[in-house]
């Protein structure tokens, strides 16, 4: 089985600083590094999303220094690809389905768990690959919301730790 790992939106915007600081982002950034670390080791293709607003105003203005991707995921991820989206789902009107040629299993984390993550695993530009979501390597506003958006994505997708992925 080919697997790439989907690494979405960790961005300033998310962390202290930021428009938008979310749940615990510095602690699910540092596992998002070991697991892209892990991921490298086993072979597994890594990918980075970016998201960035079709406008220079508001979260993730164009050109803003919160579109940026954290230092340490772009360290880790070495000459990952990094593709940049204008929505929630990391496929649509994206150029990731063609960094996928060869690969038949989505791992997928990130940021927001309740928006970007699970709209990127449902999407239906998937192509019918395993979709499995790392819920430990999602962050969200808040406690509740990530774990209400992981139990929802439950019933439809795959869930898993990061020690289960890369043991």
């Amino acid at each position: 089985m080919t697997r790439a790992l989907i690494v979405i939106d960790v961005q300033n915007e998310y962390f202290d600083g930021g428009k938008l600081p979310l749940f615990e982002a510095a602690e699910t950034e540092a596992r998002i590094i070991d697991a892209i670390t892990r991921a490298r080791a086993a072979g597994d293709r890594v990918i980075l999303i970016r998201h960035e607003a079709q406008s220079d105003q508001g979260i993730f203005a164009a050109g803003s220094s919160g579109t940026l991707i954290r230092d340490g995921i772009l360290a880790a991820a070495g000459d990952a690809p990094v593709v940049t989206k204008h929505f929630a789902d990391s496929f649509q009107e994206t150029d990731l389905l063609g960094h996928l040629d060869g690969i038949d299993s989505l791992l997928i984390c990130g940021m927001m768990t309740q928006n970007c993550v699970v709209f990127t695993a449902m999407s239906e530009l998937t192509g019918g690959r395993a979709v499995t979501v790392a819920g430990d390597l999602c962050a969200a506003p808040s406690q509740v919301v990530h774990l209400v958006a992981l139990a929802a994505l439950g019933s439809k997708r795959k869930m898993a730790d990061a020690a289960s992925l890369w043991p």
